[in-house]
C-alpha cells in the first residue's frame, strides 16, 4: 500500500504542554513532529489535533498549532480518540482512509487510537519517530504491539517523500530542506 496525498490525513494525538515534557528523547520527538506537520501542510494533507483532558494537561504545544496551521482541537477523555463521536465524524468526513498518526503516548493513546481506527476500516500508519512515551521500553513495546495488530509503521522522512513522489513535485525542495 502506497501513501498517496489524496488518500491520507493526519491525526496528532495529545502533544500537550504538561504531557510532552515528560517524554523520553524529547528533543527528537518535538523535532520530528514539527517537520512532519510542516511537510504535511505543504502537501495539503488535512490534520486533526486531539487533546486529553485539556483542563489538566494544557493545550497542544504552540509549535504544533503553528506547524499544523490550525488552533482547532478535539477534546477527549478516553485513551482512544475515536471513541469521541465528534473526532470520529471529522475523520470520516475527511474521506481519506489512510491516517498518519503521531503524538503521545505511543503505548497508550496512540496505540489504542490506531487499533480502533484499524477496526473501523481505516488504515492507520504510526509515524515511529514522531511518537513518544515517558519510558523508552514502553515506546518499544507500543511499536511492537502496533505491528502485531496490523498497523503500518513509517518515519517522518519516509512518509513525506513517499507522498512527494518525485523531484518534479512543486514542494520537493521545501520538503528536502525540512528533513535536512
Amino acid at each position: 500500500m502506497r501513501l498517496l496525498p489524496e488518500e491520507t490525513q493526519c491525526l496528532v494525538i495529545d502533544m500537550q504542554e504538561k504531557l510532552v515534557p515528560a517524554m523520553s528523547d524529547l528533543e527528537n520527538l518535538n523535532n520530528r513532529v514539527e517537520i512532519l506537520l510542516k511537510g504535511l501542510r505543504l502537501l495539503g494533507i488535512p490534520m486533526m489535533l486531539t487533546q486529553q483532558y485539556t483542563k489538566g494537561l494544557g493545550n497542544s504545544l504552540p509549535y504544533v498549532y503553528e506547524a499544523a496551521g490550525t488552533t482547532k482541537y478535539y477534546e477527549k477523555n478516553t485513551f482512544s480518540c475515536v471513541r469521541d463521536e465528534e473526532t470520529l465524524k471529522a475523520l470520516r468526513d475527511n474521506g481519506r482512509k489512510n491516517i498518519l498518526v503521531c503524538g503521545t503516548e505511543t503505548h497508550i493513546c496512540v496505540l489504542q487510537s490506531c487499533m480502533e481506527l484499524k477496526a473501523l476500516g481505516f488504515q492507520p500508519i504510526m509515524v515511529a519517530d514522531a511518537v513518544g512515551s515517558r519510558k523508552p521500553f514502553d515506546k518499544e513495546i507500543g511499536l511492537q504491539r502496533a505491528v502485531q495488530e496490523g498497523i503500518l509503521l513509517t518515519t517522518t522522512e519516509a512518509a513525506l517523500f513517499e507522498m512527494t513522489v518525485d523531484s518534479k513535485n512543486p514542494h520537493f525542495r521545501e520538503i528536502s530542506a525540512l528533513v535536512k
